[in-house]
């Protein structure tokens, strides 16, 4: 935790054992980590002034920098509706639970929060597979979940306490589709998924027949599992079909190996991905072999809208760092949770849960957001463009 995160007061899991460095970013965070969730209670979170909110999300683990940057966009939310007096007279206090990255993890660490934490409501997970291992544990409870960026379909299919406050993949698929055929002129490409991943496999799905549909060919079609470091063989076979572009939606630390094989093997046509590459880990690994590729995600840094850069700006004040997209979704999210709870018509769950679900309009760093009747949320999309190690803006694509 940083020194402002632990100023701020905010709870995050203390457990005894080991200690897990995460991945070196910023050089400060540490948490303590032991088996299971166990979190030692500080006398303040059962103070009656506050309202307690549960997070469960990768704070370790091999997609650690979801997790830190979405808490970090909770923290900056909680922060300032605190300083205006907080809801109803009462302060917001997130109380973090570290899951590995692993979907049983997520499992326990909700359920924690639910029966022992006694939560309001719970903000996650981050990834589809591990907010799928979540949400019957939240419904069953009728305890509202939201989960910042899961893309996949069936996360909010498990039941009707359970939110999104980002676009889904058959949308994010489809504008990764359209911009490839549309905007770049290709018209061959080749895909490589994660085949154990909900998201991964989720996109490739929607990519694939919006391409097609279009006018394009795939002309090849590989598979991966998380954690492979050898990319080479997939790569040697695509690269025999010569296709113009390599759709790869998994995440950051894999796409990072993939393209620096692809180069290696002398493939140089752009590789295209989602907002599973949105991390400052994608440019460490991949190096200048990232550059030129494009993904589709959720807010531009480039925005500069008052209250997107407004939010830049406090972001870099609290945390000393630019926020990601997972951080503009962790924000947003933790602010939508706010709002509700200051319309709920009173302190219960279904109340609670009727005020997400009236979400309409609400002015995000990630876009206008209003709630649909499957809890999801209808907002547009943004592509970027890997150049010098930023990302650039290229063009919004709506719905």
């Amino acid at each position: 935790m940083s020194k402002k995160e632990k100023k701020a007061g905010y709870l995050l899991p203390i457990r005894t054992g080991v200690l897990a460095q995460i991945f070196g970013l910023i050089g400060v965070f540490c948490l303590f980590v032991t088996s299971g969730c166990t979190k030692k209670q500080t006398p303040e979170t059962d103070n009656s002034e506050y309202i307690k909110v549960g997070e469960v999300g990768s704070m370790t683990g091999a997609e650690a920098t979801f997790g830190i940057s979405t808490h970090r966009g909770i923290l900056l939310a909680f922060e300032e509706i605190n300083k205006l007096g907080g809801i109803k007279g009462k302060k917001l206090k997130v109380v973090s639970l570290d899951d590995q990255g692993k979907p049983e993890e997520a499992a326990t660490a909700i359920t924690k929060l639910i029966t022992q934490d006694k939560v309001v409501a719970v903000i996650g997970e981050v990834a589809s597979s591990r907010s799928i291992a979540m949400a019957p544990i939240a419904q069953q409870n009728k305890i509202p979940m939201i989960s910042p960026s899961s893309t996949n379909p069936k996360v909010t299919e498990l039941g009707d306490y359970i939110f999104r406050v980002c676009f889904i993949d058959p949308f994010q698929g489809l504008v990764m589709a359209r911009f490839a055929y549309e905007n770049l002129k290709i018209k061959k490409v080749a895909v490589l998924r994660d085949s154990k991943n909900d998201y991964s496999v989720g996109l490739s799905d929607v990519f694939t027949e919006s391409f097609k549909k279009a006018g394009g060919v795939i002309v090849e079609d590989k598979s991966y599992s998380a954690g492979d470091i050898d990319f080479k063989s997939q790569l040697t076979s695509i690269a025999a079909k010569n296709p113009e572009a390599i759709y790869v939606p998994g995440y950051y630390t894999d796409v990072g190996l993939i393209a620096r094989q692809a180069r290696e093997l002398g493939l140089k046509v752009p590789l295209l991905g989602g907002d599973g590459w949105d991390s400052p880990k994608l440019k460490e690994i991949g190096g200048d072999n990232i550059n030129g590729s494009y993904l589709s995600n959720h807010y531009s840094t480039e925005d500069q809208s008052p209250h997107v850069q407004k939010f830049i700006q406090s972001y870099k004040g609290l945390h000393n760092e630019a926020p990601d997209g997972l951080a503009a979704l962790g924000y947003d999210a933790a602010k939508i949770l706010a709002e509700a709870l200051l319309r709920a018509t009173d302190d219960s769950s279904p109340a609670l849960r009727l005020a997400i679900a009236q979400t309409k309009n609400f002015q995000g760093v990630t876009g206008l957001i209003t709630i649909d009747e499957k809890r999801n949320a209808a907002k547009s999309a943004v592509v970027l463009k890997v150049d010098q190690g930023d990302f650039k803006y290229q063009t919004t694509i709506k719905p």
